[in-house]
């Protein structure tokens, strides 16, 4: 290929603590979720070339896999299917090639909806070449049909959101897949400190949807709705918003707790031994909350809120990972914006 004649680039942040998650899938028909959205992001580069009878049309460079690839039409679907059938998804004009290179920071597997973020980043940067724009709420909606109309998988509303809005979010699903979000909007003072306390751990193990969850959702799916599992869920968005409005960190703490605790009763293993060692070491610190990322299971991440003493945290985080040479932290920081989307031409990008 030649040089490009345009470079869009996209960025999508990734979530966490997700209070209220289980209640904003298919079978619990409505719920509230409280997220939020952080650093490090998703990032998309879209090189944008004349089409002229190229057979390489569409090429992936999925540079965290360490692949790059052309995506063959007859045999779409084959090797990352979720940025194959996004592209497919956007009907993208004939008279165009291009090449997308996709990156993340976050571990995959981290339960951080850093498939979400990828998804709504792709989406985002593609909708630049179509006629109209899509809002981030349309943006978000195509990237979660994507996963559960076009491949058939299992997959709530939220991250898709939580990537598309940025900032830290209350949700209120109406009726599935139907929602409205409601930015948190706090002091600059509140929001600093907030990041300032807050700690991600990755357990080091990729997490995958397992026989576990599948038990969970049959279990949910017959109690219905409205069963005590997931209202116990859903309180702890309405509380995670009211204490952040309060600027109260310990009933924000205290939400999480409660909601990691209401996943366990869903199933033992949704909050795993890995999970629960470091919890132990967050306790032991004075941590004042914590939250099983995404659905939990066996990897994925940990969400922790630190007590005022900055010199404890960097304490607490040194002790976990020296109990496991898996267990890493991952600096964060809180996403003020959602999806960004910003196209270069050739001159300018030079």
């Amino acid at each position: 290929m030649n040089k490009p004649s345009s470079i869009i680039n996209s960025v999508a942040p990734i979530r966490i603590c997700d209070n209220g998650g289980w209640t904003d899938t298919w079978f619990a028909g409505h719920g509230q979720i409280f997220n939020i959205g952080v650093y490090p992001y998703a990032e998309v580069q879209i090189a944008v070339y004349p089409c002229e009878g190229q057979e390489s049309r569409i090429v992936i460079n999925a540079e965290n896999y360490g692949e790059r690839y052309v995506v063959v039409p007859e045999k779409h679907w084959d090797k990352h299917p979720l940025l194959e059938a996004a592209i497919e998804y956007m009907r993208l004009p004939p008279d165009l090639s291009f090449e997308v290179t996709l990156y993340s920071e976050a571990p995959s597997g981290a339960s951080t909806g850093t498939s979400a973020a990828v998804t709504v980043a792709l989406i985002g940067g593609l909708d630049m070449l179509t006629p109209g724009r899509m809002t981030p709420h349309e943006v978000a909606s195509a990237a979660q049909k994507i996963e559960t109309e076009m491949l058939g998988q299992q997959s709530g509303i939220q991250d898709q959101l939580c990537s598309a809005y940025g900032g830290i979010n209350y949700i209120e699903m109406f009726h599935y897949p139907h929602a409205s979000v409601s930015p948190i909007r706090v002091p600059n003072a509140t929001w600093w400190e907030l990041e300032r306390r807050l700690a991600l751990v990755y357990l080091g193990k990729s997490h995958r949807s397992s026989e576990v969850h599948e038990m969970v959702i049959r279990s949910l799916e017959d109690a219905g709705p409205d069963c005590k599992q997931l209202e116990d869920l859903r309180k702890t968005a309405a509380r995670s918003r009211d204490a952040l409005y309060a600027g109260d960190f310990a009933a924000l703490g205290a939400a999480m707790i409660e909601n990691t605790e209401a996943q366990a009763r869903l199933h033992p293993a949704i909050v795993s031994a890995d999970a629960a060692r470091a919890i132990e070491i967050a306790k032991a610190h004075g941590a004042l909350g914590w939250k099983v990322n995404g659905a939990g299971g066996d990897g994925g991440s940990l969400t922790i809120l630190c007590d005022a003493a900055a010199q404890v945290k960097r304490a607490m985080l040194r002790t976990i990972e020296q109990e496991n040479p898996r267990f890493k932290n991952i600096p964060i920081y809180l996403s003020r914006y959602g999806l960004r989307v910003w196209k270069q031409d050739h001159e300018s990008s030079r």
